[in-house]
């Protein structure tokens, strides 16, 4: 089965873990912006493309899907541009973990990961640590992943697969190539290639991206008809464009009906407590 012109990648992972770091480390060069833990609220899913490594790869960088503290009402813009930016589906997930203690929070990670895709996802993610500094001298990652239960589990669900990068410490002139970035990112890039292969070239996908895809396709006939003169790669990023905007706008009034609902409600339960407390004071003052 031949690859596919260009591998969509998402990444995925709390913020701070660095994903940012990584994509800019798989593209060679510094494109994606290293966000402040301070400023998570301007830090949105942004899609990248670039020929690197001889092949072109889209990366998507999340903004911290699966961070504590973030409401759902904040994030669900977020989560629907990303399925919107890797219609129809991406090649990989890459799953961003540092080199630390697999926690209960790293844990409900890829819970919510599998509960924005599916379960199935896993069979097209790749497990990428980070701080690779951290990692004790001699130990290579898969020997560390053997210390911990959670982590062990995790790696035989996505098929074996991980690597680690170091996004400070790690230089590519370093004598030993596994602690060198440029040899990790190589072999991670052949990792989703074999991936790939063994997924008969295909991609991930669900519903929610079949009819995300679907409007997408519209769309971009919409624009050919009006608008002639664009180009295959400006008309599919219009598209992209217009159907994230319409699905934002279509949820807005869903979100305000729910909001009106409760407002009634509770404007009925004070009526009627107001009624009760009244027909007290009024048998108060009888007696």
């Amino acid at each position: 089965m031949s690859m596919p012109n260009t591998l969509r990648i998402v990444l995925l992972g709390k913020t701070g873990v660095g994903k940012s770091s990584l994509a800019n480390n798989i593209f060679g060069e510094a494109i994606f912006k290293i966000n402040n833990l301070n400023d998570l609220e301007r830090h949105c899913t942004t899609p990248e493309t670039k020929y690197a490594n001889g092949r072109s790869i889209t990366l998507i960088d999340t903004p911290g899907f699966f961070d504590q503290g973030r409401s759902e009402e904040k994030m669900k813009p977020e989560i629907v541009r990303c399925i919107t930016e890797c219609a129809p589906g991406p090649h990989a997930f890459l799953i961003v973990l540092k080199v630390e203690k697999f926690t209960e929070h790293e844990k409900a990670v890829i819970t919510q990961m599998c509960e924005d895709f599916s379960e199935n996802a896993l069979n097209y993610a790749v497990i990428v640590f980070t701080h690779g500094d951290q990692l004790p001298e001699g130990m290579k990652m898969e020997e560390y992943v053997e210390e911990s239960k959670g982590l062990s589990d995790l790696l035989k669900k996505c098929g074996g697969r991980c690597h680690v990068v170091d996004n400070k410490y790690w230089k590519n002139s370093q004598e030993d190539d596994y602690r060198s970035n440029q040899f990790q990112v190589a072999e991670l890039l052949n990792t989703i290639d074999k991936m790939v292969r063994e997924n008969n070239g295909g991609f991930y996908t669900d519903e929610k991206l079949k009819e995300v895809e679907r409007k997408i396709l519209e769309e971009e006939e919409l624009i050919r008809r009006s608008s002639g003169n664009m180009s295959q790669e400006e008309t599919r990023k219009q598209a992209k464009s217009n159907v994230f905007k319409k699905q934002v706008d279509d949820a807005a009034p869903r979100r305000m009906r729910v909001l009106m609902k409760f407002a009634v409600i509770a404007g009925l339960f004070a009526i009627v407590s107001a009624l009760l407390i009244n027909s007290k004071f009024v048998k108060v003052l009888k007696n």
